[in-house]
């Protein structure tokens, strides 16, 4: 029996707001660069990428406003919480989310940040485009009617 990709994850961090805020066109995998009191820290899970974004910088892509909080045993190692921190991809696909976000007006959404199952953080990006407030609406509605739709389904057999 094979099991499915996101049972072999430990998901620490999950943005559900950016699928309702954004329509993502596509999704690619980044390692992140963290100090050890980061990777101690996101072991307990309680970090919060809602609020953050990543863009392009001399080359490179960089997380910004994520949070991570401070690992109460690291003493005066401890990292700043709300750091940019430097996503690791190749060269090619960095200059290819530049230009996206440059030229066609997207933009980078963190969706999830988790380990894999060899203990590496890794996080999920998303190439999006913002939604207007109709957009959001039409997608609520969608939403719904297909719940109505399985629950009528249901109840008929």
């Amino acid at each position: 029996m094979a099991k499915k990709k996101d049972d072999e994850r430990k998901v620490v961090a999950d943005n559900r707001k950016a699928r309702y805020s954004y329509a993502i066109e596509e999704t690619l995998e980044a390692g992140l660069m963290l100090y050890g009191s980061e990777v101690k820290s996101l072991r307990t899970g309680r970090a919060n990428i809602a609020e953050s974004y990543a863009h392009a910088k001399d080359g490179e892509i960089v997380l910004v406003n994520s949070y991570i909080p401070e690992y109460n045993q690291a003493s005066r190692f401890n990292h700043e919480p709300r750091r940019p921190r430097k996503l690791l991809v190749h060269k090619r696909e960095a200059h290819k989310l530049a230009a996206a976000v440059q030229r066609e007006g997207m933009t980078l959404v963190p969706l999830r940040l988790y380990f894999t199952p060899k203990g590496i953080a890794k996080i999920e990006l998303g190439i999006a485009k913002g939604k207007k407030l109709h957009d959001k609406r039409e997608t609520e509605k969608n939403r719904d009617w297909q719940r109505d739709k399985a629950r009528l389904m249901r109840a008929k057999g």
